[in-house]
């Protein structure tokens, strides 16, 4: 029987009927997939019955009630973690990949050798285990990893396809599930000194069901999902400032009135996910060749709507200060670095007793240890993360160039 409208193959009568039957295959596939999300979504089905969800729920809390990755943490560590289990390398595979895979333990030296941070108050992690991952992730998503041709796609290393699954369970994986232990020990940190940083983490490319971008395990969606049950926390802002889009956690979150997400990207790169765009609350477009200035400028405009934010309880406010005033910081503050200036500005997040803050540094390849850039436009909006200053007596951290950082608000 022929499913393809006669008026198809007549219009087409010079092209081969193979390559019809391909491209009909194609289109029908992808439009059935779009609807198929669109009503996964927007719909319950029937199936789905309550008490199924009732379950699915108690069954998650079980699992996060259960886990070990919250560990009490001595008083003289700095909230600052770090495992040297968070760097990839193995047979220099790692350098077909733009990122730098060491650069997590690169960043930790650098501090230590400035003098700003000492080695032995750095906060090592756990590593998530199955039941940790299982709390957002699905069990067919989590065997899909045991193919090394889909860890391949999703680490974006082909190569890596013909290497057997246990190597890149051991060399690629486990680090990663090191950093999602980092995470979401994070929050219980920040919740605890006011604020905290896994130098390591961040993959917003990833969502439960599908990974991508460099980006294996859904560590954002865990940490809040862990900080709600664990935490007493009720909402959470996630204030994504990366070059690319964070479509893994606005998918897991669409719709969710619980989490508000602030994205700055560039639109003109990856990942492209118009559907999970959607569901950002607030969009902050940068294209590339966007300088410096009108980046900050824009990111003060962000900050600035997120002061007017009415949501109960949520309300963060921030101002701008300048180095040279000589102030005395007491609170957590993210800063950015301008090379056409001789004054570096900062931003102060100006928390309540009940706002805590998560950072996570998803740090790209240009992350160089001594110099900034003073051009958006030479890394497509994002020059990487740079700890400037850590105080723990006074509370104060200095982040420049905050480009690939992203920041979880709980409250």
């Amino acid at each position: 029987m022929n499913f393809i409208p006669s008026i198809i193959i007549d219009s087409t009568a010079n092209v081969p009927r193979s390559v019809i039957y391909l491209l009909f295959t194609v289109v029908t596939v992808k439009v059935s997939h779009s609807l198929y999300r669109y009503f996964h979504r927007n719909y319950r089905f029937p199936s789905m019955s309550s008490s199924s969800a009732n379950t699915d729920e108690a069954l998650r809390r079980g699992r996060i009630l259960s886990s070990n990755l919250y560990f009490d943490v001595p008083v003289s560590k700095v909230p600052l973690i770090y495992s040297k289990s968070y760097d990839i390398a193995f047979l220099g595979i790692e350098k077909l990949h733009p990122f730098d895979s060491s650069k997590w333990g690169r960043i930790c030296q650098l501090l230590i050798s400035f003098g700003m941070l000492d080695k032995n108050c750095i906060v090592e992690p756990l590593e998530a285990s199955k039941d940790d991952l299982l709390v957002v992730h699905s069990e067919s998503y989590l065997n899909s990893l045991k193919n090394s041709t889909n860890v391949a796609r999703i680490i974006e290393v082909p190569p890596v396809a013909i290497f057997p699954n246990c190597l890149l369970e051991c060399k690629v994986l486990s680090p990663f599930r090191k950093q999602v232990g980092g995470t979401i020990l994070a929050a219980k940190l920040a919740k605890e000194r006011g604020w905290a940083i896994n130098v390591g983490g961040g993959f917003h490319h990833c969502s439960a069901q599908q990974g991508g971008g460099f980006c294996a395990y859904a560590d954002i969606s865990l940490c809040i999902h862990f900080a709600f049950v664990r935490l007493n926390i009720s909402r959470v802002m996630i204030i994504d400032l990366d070059a690319h889009q964070g479509n893994g956690h606005e998918m897991d979150f669409a719709n969710d009135s619980q989490v508000y997400i602030l994205d700055m990207y560039n639109p003109g790169i990856y990942p492209l996910d118009f559907e999970a765009r959607r569901y950002i609350d607030q969009i902050v477009e940068v294209k590339s060749g966007t300088p410096t200035e009108d980046y900050l400028q824009k990111l003060d405009k962000a900050l600035e709507a997120l002061g007017t934010f009415k949501s109960p309880g949520l309300t963060p406010t921030y101002k701008k200060i300048d180095i040279t005033e000589g102030n005395c910081l007491t609170t957590v503050v993210i800063s950015c670095n301008v090379m056409t200036s001789t004054r570096d500005k900062k931003f102060e997040f100006l928390l309540p007793s009940n706002i805590y803050l998560v950072f996570l540094l998803f740090i790209p390849a240009s992350a160089d240890a001594g110099s900034f850039n003073n051009s958006v436009a030479e890394q497509q909006v994002g020059s990487g993360t740079m700890i400037r200053e850590i105080n723990v007596k006074s509370n104060t951290l200095s982040l420049y160039d905050v480009s690939s950082i992203c920041v979880l608000a709980l409250l």
